[in-house]
């Protein structure tokens, strides 16, 4: 119903807005962006950080579910579906913030409420597209 461009932009606008909150949590993408799917987002998990505590702790005080690596990469990074009903900007919202406690409670170096500001600057911005 909404049109294959509208809804490849609607996947690009939520992906730029979680990336600029898992970013202000000092995560860093995996994949180069010329090269990235706003689908899925691969990022690093911090040094020192317990990757499935954080996958474990989601799920458990938020409810929210993301994706551990796989093969050479597993324990390494997180994946984070945006599809379907997850590219919406309240799950976005709410992928920031668990994320930014989970990982502060987890010895994690965060400025409190940086992320969720980028996540609204981000979409506060002209959608492209859409």
């Amino acid at each position: 119903e909404e049109g294959l461009e509208n809804a490849w932009a609607r996947h690009r606008r939520h992906h730029e807005a979680l990336k600029a909150g898992l970013e202000a949590l000092g995560l860093e993408f995996v994949v180069e962006e010329s090269y990235r799917l706003p689908q899925l987002n691969a990022v690093s998990v911090p040094e020192g950080i317990d990757e499935a505590a954080v996958r474990t702790a989601l799920l458990k005080e938020h409810s929210l579910e993301i994706g551990a690596g796989l093969g050479s990469m597993a324990g390494k990074i997180w994946r984070i579906g945006l599809m379907g009903y997850g590219a919406r900007e309240e799950n976005v919202t709410q992928c920031v913030t668990a994320m930014e406690s989970v990982l502060a409670k987890l010895g994690h170096t965060v400025e409190p409420g940086i992320a969720l500001n980028r996540v609204k600057t981000a979409y506060a911005k002209e959608p492209a597209g859409v």
